[in-house]
């Protein structure tokens, strides 16, 4: 089992290092970063490498990468450290909790799939995508490359997801429904027809009552 060296120095990677450590079979080893963005030496105990100097310090024979970046960009920013590392041989790994129902081999790589998620058979997800806690990930649907799928999301049958997308938290899809690239979906939002590329979807914001909590009898 090859060691992993978690790109990044934010709270995803903090979090990625506390999954591995403690619920996989892997053992992280360090951190890196561009150099530009290296602001430390070591986190969470552990050194911090510049990505540039990367190679000349830990083999790919015996090391992967875990590209643990948010959804900055719609997700550009985590694509872009993947390509970049995938360019230069690198290989991944994934994180996929032994809490979360996975009903599919069909998982490609550096896909970050936390605890309470349900992904039913006959899924497909592709490579750098993150499915945080507590998801249902229809049978017969298709997840493409670096998209950012929230919590407690309802994803029906058939659904095809593009790249690039993020879904916010307690959003729910029809079945048969395509999300084109880049789409990004508002947290509460209900999609019941195919998105456009670059769409922008929002629910409505609860409405403000007229009295303070302290002129309520609760």
């Amino acid at each position: 089992m090859k060691n992993i060296i978690i790109f990044g120095l934010g709270d995803n990677s903090e979090l990625a290092h506390y999954y591995f450590n403690n619920d996989s079979e892997h053992k992280v080893v360090a951190f890196t970063v561009d150099k530009e963005f290296q602001d430390k030496e070591e986190f969470c105990g552990l050194p911090v490498i510049a990505f540039e100097e990367l190679s000349s310090k830990y083999s790919q024979e015996d090391n992967v990468l875990f590209i643990a970046i948010g959804y900055g960009s719609m997700n550009k920013n985590r694509e872009n450290a993947y390509e970049k590392a995938k360019g230069q041989g690198w290989g991944f790994a994934n994180y996929i909790s032994s809490r979360a129902t996975v009903l599919t081999d069909s998982i490609g790589e550096n896909n970050f799939i936390l605890e309470d998620n349900t992904i039913q058979p006959f899924v497909s997800i592709g490579n750098n995508n993150v499915i945080w806690s507590g998801n249902h990930i229809g049978h017969h649907g298709t997840i493409g490359n670096n998209n950012f799928i929230t919590s407690q999301v309802t994803i029906s049958g058939r659904v095809d997801i593009k790249n690039n997308c993020f879904i916010g938290v307690n959003s729910s899809i029809r079945d048969h429904i395509k999300i084109e690239d880049f789409t990004l979906i508002g947290a509460h939002s209900w999609i019941s027809k195919d998105t456009k590329p670059c769409e922008v979807y929002t629910a409505k914001q609860t409405p403000l009552f007229p009295k303070t909590s302290d002129r309520l009898k609760i």
